[in-house]
This record gives C-alpha cells, sequence and structure tokens, in this order.
C-alpha cells in the first residue's frame, strides 16, 4: 500500500479545482486589505505546489516551503515544464527565515492544523509574522469543530483528469476532544488509462480547533497580527461572515502589525 505524499500528482488531482478560485480570492483580498504592494509570496506547507506554480504564472515571486522532498520535486518540474521560476525550500513551518520580508503568505486546506501542539502554532504565527512585512496578509483556511458535541463525516467523491480516475475516501477513525488530535485516514484508488491501478493509503494526525480556541490562538499573537476579516470555503471576497460558533469552515485574513 502506498503513501500520500509520495505521489504528488494525486495530491495535485485531488484539489487542482480549487485553485482558480483560491487564486482569485488571494488576488482580490491583496488589494482589499494588505497595507503594501504584493509581490513577494510565502506558501508554508505547500504540498504538491499547485498553488506556488499558479501564483508563480500570475508574476509573483514565491516561495514554497514543506517537509516532503517528493512534493518539492514535484513542484519543481512542474515550474520548469511551464518555463516558471519559484523558490522551493526544504523545511519546517515553525522555522520560517527571510533575507527579505515577504509581502504575503497563505495555508489552506488545514495544513496548518498539521501543527501538532499550541507551542508549535504559537511559533509558526510569531516567525512568519517576523517574515512578513508590516501591512502585510496571512490568508490561513481550516476547518474547525463545533463548541458541542459531533459525529465525524466520511467524504467520499470521484475526480477524473487526462485519463486517470481518482477515487477518494476520507474519514476519521480517532478523536480525542482532550488532546485536541484526530486521526485523518485516506484511501485513493487511480486508475490509469492503461488500466493500472494504484492504492494508496496514509494516515495522520490534525489538530483540533473550535472558534473559541482558535480566537485564543490569535489574541497569543496579536502583537503581530490583527483579523482583518473572516470568510468561508465559497471564497466570495464581497460575503465576509462572522467569526462566530456558526463558522466552521473558516478562512481567515490576518494582517501584520
Amino acid at each position: 500500500m502506498a503513501k500520500w505524499y509520495d505521489y504528488p500528482q494525486y495530491f495535485d488531482m485531488l484539489f487542482r479545482d480549487e485553485t482558480p478560485v483560491e487564486v482569485e480570492f488571494f488576488e482580490a483580498a491583496f488589494k482589499r486589505f494588505a497595507g503594501r504592494k504584493v509581490k513577494r509570496l510565502l506558501e508554508p506547507g505547500c504540498g504538491s505546489g499547485r498553488l506556488v506554480v499558479a501564483m508563480a504564472n500570475r508574476g509573483y515571486d514565491v516561495t514554497g516551503i514543506d517537509l516532503s522532498e517528493a512534493m518539492l520535486r514535484y513542484t519543481e518540474r512542474k515550474l520548469k515544464r511551464r518555463g516558471l521560476n519559484a523558490t522551493c525550500v526544504l523545511g519546517d513551518m515553525t522555522a520560517i527565515e527571510a533575507e527579505q520580508p515577504f509581502d504575503a503568505a497563505f495555508c489552506t486546506y488545514n495544513t496548518f492544523r498539521h501543527l501538532l501542539t499550541e507551542k508549535d502554532a504559537v511559533t509558526h504565527l510569531q516567525t512568519l509574522g517576523d517574515a512578513i512585512a508590516p501591512g502585510g496578509l496571512y490568508i490561513l483556511g481550516m476547518h474547525l469543530v463545533p463548541e458541542e458535541e459531533y459525529e465525524a463525516v466520511v467524504e467520499r467523491f470521484t475526480i477524473r483528469h487526462a485519463g486517470t480516475e481518482l477515487k477518494t475516501t476520507i474519514s476519521v477513525p480517532e478523536t480525542d476532544l482532550k488532546k485536541r488530535l484526530e486521526t485523518l485516514r485516506v484511501k485513493l484508488t487511480a486508475k490509469r488509462r492503461s488500466g493500472e491501478k494504484i492504492k494508496i493509503e496514509s494516515e495522520f494526525p490534525l489538530r483540533l480547533y473550535t472558534p473559541t480556541q482558535l480566537k485564543r490562538l490569535f489574541k497569543k499573537v496579536s502583537d503581530r497580527w490583527e483579523l482583518a476579516e473572516s470568510y468561508d470555503f465559497a471564497y466570495d471576497i464581497d460575503d465576509p461572515l462572522p467569526f462566530d460558533k456558526e463558522l466552521l469552515e473558516g478562512l481567515f485574513i490576518l494582517r501584520r502589525k
């Protein structure tokens, strides 16, 4: 059984349909909320580099950081095929350094939740704050959990692209509310045009946040960041939503003080 992160092309395929709306939202947010011109971008936890490539294609100076060499090499190959330039760095989200400040950063679809402790989450936001110029933005997206008891949902969907069919099941076999951790299980079956099948299964822990817990985290780094606005995964720049207990698909615009 293969591991998800060893097949960046399927990781990329799973989220590719979201890329255009995310890119459009990013640029609208830069114009509306940034206190400076946005040129230099950073994506911590860039994965397969779909957003690094998309923003480089828009003319931005982009740096992507990830712990997976396979993901970074895949990103570099995509950049080369398209004749684009971006910087790919093997590194940790809690140890971000910048020779020159970035104007904005983005981290969507729960990547932030790979930081499993409060200490790591705070350190990430602090070090990122040191790497972002005043007036710059951090666009942060993640699923939140309800304040009351809940039952995790199993997601199943099929994606087809370029002769490959990808069947995916995402489930949460284990949740520990006291430790604020859940185990995410991803099962994929990729069927290629040739008929070859590849089965992939991965499990990894993610940190849990209720809206209240995330507000408390933001307060701990309020010396560096202010919440400019909050949205959901509809990515509609003209439809902000209150950051309350009902916001469970959170997309937050943090601005560097």
